[in-house]
């Protein structure tokens, strides 16, 4: 496996002078949610897959090292480009430290589930936002004919795995993900319903598809999976994240400047376009491209009547969960009043007193809502980034804030974002890394 280019930067810190509009053109990244289960899939080959538009981010580079201490052959062989080979897997157990350090280490319980009828995975790690349940991965994997013994590890074990109905009592993403992946190599028609269809949820499929997958449904919440003897190499672009383009839409509006965002997919923005409309932020989408134009007024858009409007999150195709942080911090720079209801993740909205502290007008009703009236003058603090999403929103808090920000634990905006300060640098921002 080649040398890793991402510092691992838990000691480090962004120094951000606030107020300069963000303008010029920048590529949108691939979707790190969309990375991680395509390269967990490349287990079930024993042929080589080519993936490009692969993130630079720290995630993937632990989704490598958990690869490679499977027995994958996993090489960088361009800036975003991955060759990997599982030829051969030497273990079904998965490496503690690494799964603690990303979420997405269970995905690597259905490919080795299905490969060799055995894994062994730890708790993961990720994000602390709230509960995040396992109980939709675990009930698919039984569904299937696995046997699962839960101690301080996930034991699973099947000699021979079935196709069935599943039902997930939750829309999880990486739960439809798992049982996409183990029911690609189980005979039989496996129907998932409930199924989680976000963007990355798609592309996962279509992966799989050019690789000699048998599924229908893509896209909606009924996913048919009929099992294949064996999936053959291929190549692959992961599709752009459309969660970083928003982000950058937010970082364009709040600092004024005029941004046009290139290589995007704009299907993947239409229930993410309209609550930047609600927070008058205007998007021109032309091909591929989106542009937002420079000094717009940001005006908060009510409801019928004069009512407070609220942006609220859902399973796709509603508003995403990990782009409420974001439009969060947008708000505080909108003229008006709006709710924004966090309604998946409890812990989400606890990074609100340090926009406070910056000069926010946000009342946290409680886990789950805040009210925000806006504009506010930001004035730049010294603060934290507890996770990757909130961790953007402070970004995006910094720059258009008065002074000097200070956000230390920049290694949880790098999990999500490649090369944040460098890309930011080349579109005005006065931003630095330092120890």
């Amino acid at each position: 496996m080649s040398s890793t280019i991402v510092r691992h930067a838990a000691a480090e810190s962004f120094v951000i002078e606030g107020g300069r509009p963000l303008a010029g053109r920048v590529r949108a990244a691939g979707n790190k949610n969309g990375a991680l289960p395509i390269m967990a899939a490349c287990l079930l080959t024993e042929d080589p897959v080519e993936l490009t538009n692969v993130p630079r981010i720290r995630d993937v580079e632990t989704m490598t090292e958990l690869l490679h201490q499977l027995g994958a052959e996993v090489e960088w062989t361009g800036s975003n480009a991955l060759r990997i080979h599982a030829a051969t897997i030497v273990t079904h157990e998965i490496d503690e430290d690494l799964a603690h350090r990303i979420r997405a280490s269970f995905l690597l319980a259905g490919p080795l589930l299905a490969r060799l009828g055995r894994a062994s995975v730890p708790p993961p790690g990720g994000d602390v936002i709230g509960r995040r349940r396992l109980d939709p991965h675990i009930h698919a994997f039984e569904r299937l004919g696995a046997q699962v013994t839960i101690d301080d590890r996930y034991e699973l074990r099947a000699d021979r795995l079935r196709a069935a109905d599943i039902f997930l009592d939750e829309a999880s993403v990486m739960a439809t993900e798992n049982a996409v992946m183990a029911a690609s190599l189980t005979p039989g028609a496996t129907r998932i319903l409930n199924a989680a269809c976000e963007p990355h949820v798609q592309d996962l499929c279509r992966f799989l598809v050019s690789l000699g997958a048998e599924i229908t449904g893509i896209g909606s919440n009924v996913l048919t999976v009929t099992g294949v003897e064996h999936l053959h190499g291929g190549a692959h672009a992961v599709a752009p994240e459309h969660i970083e383009v928003a982000s950058f839409i937010g970082l364009a509006a709040v600092t004024g400047g005029d941004l046009t965002i290139e290589d995007t997919a704009p299907d993947d923005l239409r229930p993410i376009l309209p609550v930047f409309e609600r927070l008058g932020v205007h998007v021109e989408v032309n091909g591929t491209s989106v542009h937002v134009r420079a000094e717009q007024e940001l005006v908060v858009h009510d409801d019928l009547g004069g009512q407070i409007p609220k942006i609220e999150d859902g399973p796709w195709p509603a508003f995403p969960a990990d782009l409420t942080s974001i439009a969060l911090a947008v708000a505080t720079q909108a003229q008006g009043t709006i709710l924004i209801f966090e309604k998946m993740f409890e812990n989400r909205l606890f990074f609100v007193d340090k926009l406070v502290s910056m000069g926010a007008r946000i009342i946290l009703c409680d886990p789950h809502r805040a009210i925000v009236n806006g504009p506010a003058k930001l004035y730049g603090q010294r603060m934290a980034s507890p996770d990757i999403r909130a961790g953007m929103a402070l970004l995006i808090a910094s720059l258009c804030a008065e002074g000097t920000s200070t956000i230390g634990n920049v290694s949880e905006i790098d999990r999500g974002y490649e090369r944040i300060d460098e890309r930011l640098r080349s579109l005005g921002a006065s931003i630095e890394r330092v120890a």
